[in-house]
């Protein structure tokens, strides 16, 4: 069964459910049955030996748990003598049988189902009726992974997520990100760690998602690292605020193999859960424009207490936006460059890169993640790539291990015409990146190279060739005689302080009614030129240029009076991501669109003495 028809049947149990539950209670239902269904399946075929192992060590007075492990082959098992299909043999007694059946779980995938409040459910199904018939359904559909493979899984979860949230009016972006986004992130993440990816290789690495919804950028990641290293082994961590979300990721990490004391339930924001463990791999995607009001207290106690021997630092963003929270707490998880060090990569809405002035909480983070030399890269993006928004969005690709051709520099790279339209629209998602636009932007951020798109036009204006990407000097597209190249710039790398900026306050002299200057006549401003707070402005000087040469050059020449405050001067960053990205295009002559209008204006003459005929 594919995903889609997999999808499709599982959906098709809301067709029970309608009236007696609305829709956007569907999902309290059809969730905990599926991953009851998946468990069920994955546990079939090493049963009977559980339930043999658990009688022989129960009767020897041993704790069975270890060897029930072992027998199932999972990091959970079930010592009950029913399943699904046996349940429903008996079906004036289905909900106590199904309560006895879920009880017999191991404790961590019990816990799953307290979460889902799963219980709840089952008592208000009953007095429906429909226990039984639903029942039924789940236990038709076959969810061993050799049918249904945990990729394939993970997709059906993050669709039936989707379907339930839209119909909620809820925001699916808070649960999981487009696949072909964690690719490229995952892509981006491995692509300069030979030692991992080299086949045979038996490392061992950990890999942390402060924001892991159903587990999909984990997963994800971690088939990249067994499609290339079979070897290699991926520990996988997180933490989740969503108590469903919680439930499938643990669910699926149970399958994996994976310690599911690993992934953690809570805020992350206002109660790590991982404390002052370190990582070597970490990625996010954290609610996009989303206020932290709600733990605003403990982040300011966090921050004020203990500085940089905390996670916030370098400074505190407008409530507004807890994004940049997400990032400062990834910081604080890198491992020490000396033990290895870290990388990671995050998606962000365009504010972090440019919100707020010199001296406030975005600019002093941007500050300390470039003053360190920590940024690696910026992908912009296609908009219209998520489920529930169509804002323009960004990797963030930070490390403290740089090769050592990357130190001291930042990528840009524009992603933005990476993109297909999708055959049908999921919500606000109408666009994908095909394999081949994920391809060229992890080759670009390997080569570490600026690109551009060039495109060949005739005398006429007319395209003679598809965009071309072209890299360095050799075999660049030549124009025809009276035909020109249109170039688009499509990766850039720029030095760390080119994006930092010194904000100059400029001040002015009062005048009286006579104009002449006011003087001060006290203290340290005794004699000297008092300011006017209404002609008072302020420059932003880039740090690769000296004030005073600045001054003279760009303000003096147009106030002669005016003077620099020093003591008012505040260093402040800011990435313009599009601004080093815009291409101009010049605007038509008046004389080409003189010589049109007249052609139309000919055109429409002839075709009125036509009707006049």
């Amino acid at each position: 069964m594919n995903q889609q028809a997999l999808s499709s049947f599982i959906w098709s149990v809301a067709d029970l459910l309608r009236g007696d539950y609305r829709q956007s209670e569907y999902g309290k239902v059809i969730l905990p049955f599926t991953v009851l269904r998946r468990l069920d399946c994955v546990l079939e075929a090493t049963k009977p030996a559980v339930l043999a192992e658990f009688d022989a060590k129960t009767k020897a007075g041993l704790n069975p748990d270890p060897f029930l492990l072992r027998k199932a082959g999972q990091s959970f098992y079930n010592t009950s003598q029913l399943n699904l299909v046996k349940l429903l043999g008996d079906q004036d007694h289905i909900r106590q049988n199904l309560y006895a059946y879920v009880q017999a779980f191991s404790p961590a995938a019990r816990d799953i189902f307290d979460r889902f409040d799963f219980y709840t459910q089952v008592e208000r199904l009953a007095k429906a009726n429909l226990l039984y018939l639903v029942t039924e359904k789940f236990a038709n559909i076959d969810l061993h992974p050799d049918v249904v493979d945990n990729a394939s899984m993970g997709h059906v979860f993050e669709e039936l997520i989707r379907k339930f949230a839209e119909i909620s009016n809820e925001t699916a972006g808070e649960h999981f990100t487009p696949r072909e986004v964690i690719r490229l992130m995952v892509n981006l993440l491995f692509i300069e760690d030979d030692d991992v990816l080299t086949p045979g290789n038996a490392v061992v690495r950990t890999i942390y998602d402060p924001t892991a919804g159903t587990g999909g950028m984990l997963s994800v990641a971690g088939e990249y690292l067994l499609e290339h290293n079979p070897q290699a082994r991926l520990t996988m961590f997180g933490q989740e605020l969503n108590d469903e979300s919680y439930a499938i990721c643990k669910a699926d990490m149970l399958i994996k193999g994976q310690d599911v004391a690993n992934i953690v339930p809570g805020n992350t924001l206002s109660d790590d859960g991982h404390g002052s463990r370190k990582f070597d791999y970490m990625l996010s995607n954290p609610p996009f424009g989303v206020e932290w009001k709600r733990v605003e207290k403990a982040v300011r106690q966090e921050h004020e207490q203990k500085g940089f021997d905390g996670r916030f630092g370098p400074g505190l963003p407008r409530v507004s936006d807890g994004s940049m929270l997400f990032l400062m707490h990834l910081l604080s998880k890198m491992r020490p460059a000396q033990e290895g060090g870290s990388r990671f990569g995050i998606v962000l809405n365009g504010s972090p890169l440019f919100t707020g002035g010199a001296g406030s909480g975005e600019s002093e983070i941007r500050r300390y993640v470039l003053e360190n030399d920590l940024v690696e890269a910026i992908v912009g993006l296609p908009t219209d790539m998520f489920y529930n928004t169509g804002i323009a969005t960004y990797v963030w690709i930070l490390s403290n291990k740089k090769p050592a051709d990357r130190k001291g520099y930042v990528q840009l790279i524009d992603a933005s015409s990476f993109w297909q339209k999708m055959r049908k629209s999921l919500g606000s998602k109408r666009k994908e990146m095909s394999d081949t636009h994920i391809s060229t932007v992890t080759r670009l951020f390997g080569d570490f190279t600026e690109a551009e798109l060039v495109t060949v036009f005739d005398t006429a204006g007319i395209a003679l060739t598809e965009p071309q990407l072209v890299t360095g000097t050799e075999n660049r597209p030549v124009a025809p005689e009276g035909g020109k190249l249109k170039r688009v710039p499509i990766s850039r790398i720029f030095r760390n302080e080119e994006f930092g900026y010194t904000t100059v306050t400029i001040e002015r002299p009062l005048r009286d009614g006579a104009d002449e200057l006011v003087l001060g006549v006290k203290g340290k401003q005794k004699g000297k030129p008092q300011p006017d707070s209404a002609l008072r402005d302020t420059e932003n000087v880039p740090l690769t240029e000296d004030i005073r040469a600045y001054f003279e050059r760009e303000v003096l020449p147009h106030a002669p009076d005016s003077w620099v405050e020093e003591e008012k001067s505040k260093v402040g960053y800011a990435i313009p991501f599009n601004r080093h990205f815009y291409v101009f295009e010049p605007l038509r002559s008046l004389h080409s669109i003189d010589e049109e209008l007249k052609a139309v204006s000919a055109n429409i003459m002839k075709m009125l003495e036509e009707l006049a005929e």
